[in-house]
Order: C-alpha cells, then sequence, then structure tokens
C-alpha cells in the first residue's frame, strides 16, 4: 500500500504478556488498516499473530544472535533494513530501552508500567485497594502516544474456522460443549487446589453432552493431567499431543475457558469465549484480567479473611498464612457459572 506507515511492536516476554499483546494489536490493525506492523517477540510465540492482518512476526533471540549489547546492535540493523517509522515499546525493560536507543531517530513511545500504583495495591501496609487501568490500555495508549486511535470496546470477532482433522480425532464429538480447562500457571501461588479442580471437574464430566479439555505444558503437568483424565468421563488432556498452533485453533472453538491468572485466559478472550478466572495471590485490580470479559467472571478468595490479597502483581511469591487462600472459592459456585454460561 502506498504511503503505509511501519510500526515495529516490541514485546519480548512471557506467553500471557505476549497473548495480551496481540489482542490489543489485534483491534489496532483492524481500526488503523492503513498501518502495517512488524512484531518482535519470542520464535515460538509467532503463532498466535498468525491470523492478523498486517502484521508481520520478528523472531529475537535473545539467548543466541541476539544476545547483550551487542546482539541488540545486530537485531537494531536487521529490523532498520525493515524502513520502521515508528517503535511502540510494550515490555519497558532494559532490551527494549536498547532497542529504542538505537532507533533514536524514530518516532517512539514506552509503556508506562505504573509501578508506584501496583506497589501500592499490593502492600501490606497502607493499601491503596482500587481497579488500576488494565495493561490492554496501557499497551493502546502506547499505540495514542504515537498518534493513533483505538477502542478495545469494539474488538470484533470473526467465526472460528472449524478443528483439523487432528483435532477432530482427539476431540472427538463436536456437537458437545467444549470446555477448556487450564488448571496451572507460571507461579504456584496462582495454582487453584487440585483436589478442588477435580471436584469441578468431575461435576462437569457427569453431563454426558460435554467435553472437558485440559490444558497444560511442562512434563509435571502433562502427568498430572494424564491422571486426571483418566478418572473421568468426556475429560481428555490435551497437554503435550499438540503444538501452540493447533492448541489455539482448539480454543477458539471452546464454549467456555476455565483459567488462572495465566496466558490461557488470554488465549481464550482473544477469540471472544466466555473466559471464567480464578485468582490467589493476584488480583483482576493489577489489570490483567482478560479484554472485556465480566467482572462476574473473575473469582478471587474471600478478602475478609485475606486482607492482604493482593500481595504480588505477577504471583511470584506466597504470603506466609495465605498459601491456602484459593480454598474459599468454592467449586460449586465455578460449576454453577460455566453451567449458566454452556447452557446445559
Amino acid at each position: 500500500m502506498k504511503n503505509q506507515k511501519h510500526i515495529l511492536v516490541i514485546r519480548l516476554s512471557a506467553m500471557g504478556d505476549v497473548a495480551m499483546t496481540a489482542v490489543v494489536v489485534k483491534v489496532f490493525v483492524a481500526q488503523n488498516p492503513n498501518i502495517k506492523i512488524t512484531m518482535l517477540s519470542r520464535a515460538f510465540l509467532k503463532p498466535i499473530f498468525k491470523d492478523i492482518p498486517n502484521v508481520n512476526f520478528y523472531a529475537a533471540d535473545t539467548k543466541g544472535k541476539h544476545k547483550g549489547i551487542l546482539g541488540i546492535y545486530r537485531l537494531y540493523k536487521e529490523l532498520k533494513n525493515l524502513n520502521i517509522d515508528a517503535v511502540a515499546d510494550l515490555h519497558n525493560v532494559m532490551r527494549s530501552k536498547l532497542l529504542n536507543f538505537f532507533f533514536s531517530k524514530t518516532s517512539s513511545a514506552t509503556l508506562d508500567k505504573a509501578r508506584a500504583e501496583k506497589k501500592a495495591l499490593v502492600a501490606i501496609e497502607n493499601k491503596v485497594f482500587k481497579q488500576l487501568k488494565t495493561t490492554h490500555e496501557r499497551y493502546a495508549d502506547v499505540f495514542r502516544e504515537l498518534g493513533y486511535t483505538i477502542d478495545l470496546s469494539k474488538l470484533r470477532f470473526a467465526p472460528a474456522k472449524p478443528l483439523n482433522k487432528n483435532l477432530t480425532e482427539i476431540v472427538g464429538s463436536t456437537e458437545n460443549k467444549l470446555i477448556g480447562i487450564a488448571p496451572f500457571a507460571q507461579h504456584k501461588s496462582k495454582w487453584y487446589p487440585i483436589d478442588l479442580m477435580e471436584k469441578i471437574i468431575e461435576a462437569l464430566s457427569k453431563n454426558k453432552n460435554t467435553t472437558i479439555l485440559l490444558f497444560g505444558g511442562g512434563e509435571e503437568e502433562v502427568s498430572q493431567l494424564n491422571t486426571i483424565a483418566s478418572k473421568y468421563n468426556n475429560t481428555i488432556n490435551i497437554a503435550g499431543k499438540i503444538k501452540l498452533k493447533e492448541e489455539l485453533l482448539l480454543i477458539s472453538n471452546l464454549d467456555c475457558m476455565l483459567s488462572m491468572d495465566s496466558g490461557n485466559g488470554h488465549f481464550s478472550a482473544m477469540y471472544g469465549i466466555p473466559t471464567i478466572t480464578l485468582w490467589g495471590g493476584t488480583h483482576p485490580y493489577a489489570g490483567f484480567a482478560p479484554l472485556n470479559q465480566p467482572k462476574g467472571n473473575s473469582f478471587t478468595p474471600d478478602l475478609k479473611k485475606y486482607p492482604h490479597i493482593p500481595y504480588s502483581i505477577y504471583g511470584n511469591k506466597i504470603l506466609k498464612g495465605y498459601e491456602h487462600a484459593m480454598r474459599t472459592i468454592e467449586p460449586d459456585i465455578v460449576v454453577k457459572k460455566i453451567i449458566k454460561i454452556c447452557n446445559f
């Protein structure tokens, strides 16, 4: 396209953060169709952006040829050849700052991480317990700073593509209600107790017109999910069987997703799937809830019993005495919410 502006978007980190980035980029290109995006992230995350128009993916090898200062300079030289008009830094870490420095003659905007507000939210003393601006809106603000308009409330979803032959063989009848459950997260403070999760699975599995699909990653999780799947009817472990590209296709066909404060919840929201999230030491007020999901889809522990929640923004620590906080989220209320969403 003649005179098409070209924006480099940087987000190098965890899967959940990149999934949130993808939703915002999806809205942005839909509302600014004359803009070309080069998305810079880790290679294995490329499938997340596959179906977004006007987006090319560029893999950053931060553990190899793009490692360190010289590596980032090498990355800059590669990207410079793409004729970048502006840089949207949605990460705001040392690597992205350095890359931005090399692009100093190019228009740029950087994510505001609101560190002071988040510190106040997780404080034990003098906590300021209020809803912060969502991370999605903070990402959108970066594009706004570059001079573009973006309205995240107007996210539109295309009909899901049908499952391929491999997924159909794994899942079986696609006439059933497909319920995804992702019981794990990067940090254990965000894991719902597995015995309570099994109560949810057991209750849902009793409906013969329902198929429960378990999502996870890593050998330990795969082993646990295999054990759980073997106990209950209509329950299939997906973990370890398919790659990210097929996992996203499967998620886009779900009727509902039950997730922790983790990437799977952002994947399902990206496709407009009703998404229920369970929270532990973190809280939706920090701004990491899946995009455009009702507040009633987020379940938190009893804050009267556990008033210091949230005590962590990312869930990378467990506060003493709060190890069992998530047990105050009753399995029955989660089951009832899923039944209401799926209408069975």
